[in-house]
């Protein structure tokens, strides 16, 4: 008496639309950032500028980032297969991964170098720093305004790229601020002093995008949803009894997945209540994707043991015919 329902319809659609675009977006971004990253280098060791040598360490980290997230928007796009049945769309969230962890590193790293710098700062050629911060300001934001035409704001993986980008700008707008201070008042100490500032705000955006990678990877409820409301909505429709062992995950981002099972009443035809707990799941929650099995009190619970649920709570059950 369990039923299995697919439906990817225009939500599918409107996904692989915004992974072309994505790519398209990362592509163009990788190029704008590799050029400047060249210049921005070259002119962190003439000028001596911790602020600009680490702009471009973020701007290495942005360019590879942005590789990877193409490499794996290349994966995601593979159709499944019998061993890997959802393809590779995970690969993604691995990409996110690597990259946020990869921002945490670099955040830590201009931490350490710019306490050092405290003690003892350096002299800084400010007025070519204000000018090679400013050129790399203008790439970064060709580079973000060209990923907000990607799928940015529900693909994690381009996300974790943008914010790449957009932690460079802030270290492009620090650098700038830290050469106009020098410039005008021989204070050297703004050069690692802004350098801590703007790492630590690359800090708390590499965490939001790790922390939400790791969700996704542990199969954790997406953070959009609240589980007690979704179970609470299938009990309320007409038959339904109770609602037991379910799961709702994310595979990739703009991909959520459900199992459930539903009690009925005795008797009640299972496909009418298929169908409106599936109307009620894509139009209150978007979830598309999933696998609903319809049980009455035929259905015997004792051998397979779960844990499951909304409310993570423990039950026993085994399907006898």
């Amino acid at each position: 008496m369990g039923f299995h329902h697919h439906d990817h319809g225009d939500g599918h659609d409107h996904h692989h639309h915004g992974k072309g675009a994505s790519k398209k977006a990362l592509f163009t971004s990788f190029l704008i950032i590799t050029v400047f990253l060249i210049v921005e280098t070259i002119g962190g060791f003439l000028t001596n500028s911790l602020a600009l040598l680490s702009d471009a360490g973020h701007m290495l980290s942005d360019a590879l980032a942005l590789l990877l997230s193409l490499v794996a928007l290349h994966f995601a796009a593979r159709p499944p297969s019998a061993k890997k049945t959802f393809g590779m769309q995970r690969f993604e969230i691995l990409a996110a991964l690597t990259n946020g962890v990869t921002l945490v590193l670099i955040s830590l790293f201009i931490f350490w170098e710019g306490f050092q710098r405290l003690l003892q700062p350096p002299e800084v050629a400010s007025g070519k720093m204000i000018v090679i911060a400013a050129i790399g300001l203008l790439a970064n934001i060709a580079a973000a305004f060209v990923l907000m035409r990607g799928d940015y704001k529900d693909n994690v993986n381009v996300r974790s790229a943008y914010l790449h980008v957009l932690g460079d700008m802030l270290g492009s707008v620090g650098a700038i601020l830290g050469g106009i201070l020098m410039l005008a008042f021989d204070w050297y100490i703004a050069d690692p002093l802004i350098s801590i500032i703007v790492a630590f705000l690359i800090l708390l955006s590499a965490w939001r995008v790790t922390k939400e990678s790791v969700n996704i990877l542990l199969e954790g409820a997406p953070s959009r949803l609240d589980t007690t409301k979704v179970e609470a909505r299938l009990g309320q429709l007409d038959g339904v009894r109770k609602v037991h062992d379910l799961h709702i995950w994310t595979v990739t981002s703009g991909f959520d997945s459900l199992t459930c099972h539903l009690i009925v009443e005795d008797g009640l035809p299972s496909y009418p209540v298929l169908d409106a707990a599936l109307e009620l799941l894509q139009k209150e929650f978007g979830i598309t994707h999933a696998t609903i099995q319809i049980e009455n009190s035929s259905i015997s619970h004792g051998k397979l043991h779960c844990q499951g649920g909304a409310r993570g709570h423990v039950h026993e059950h085994g399907h006898s015919r």
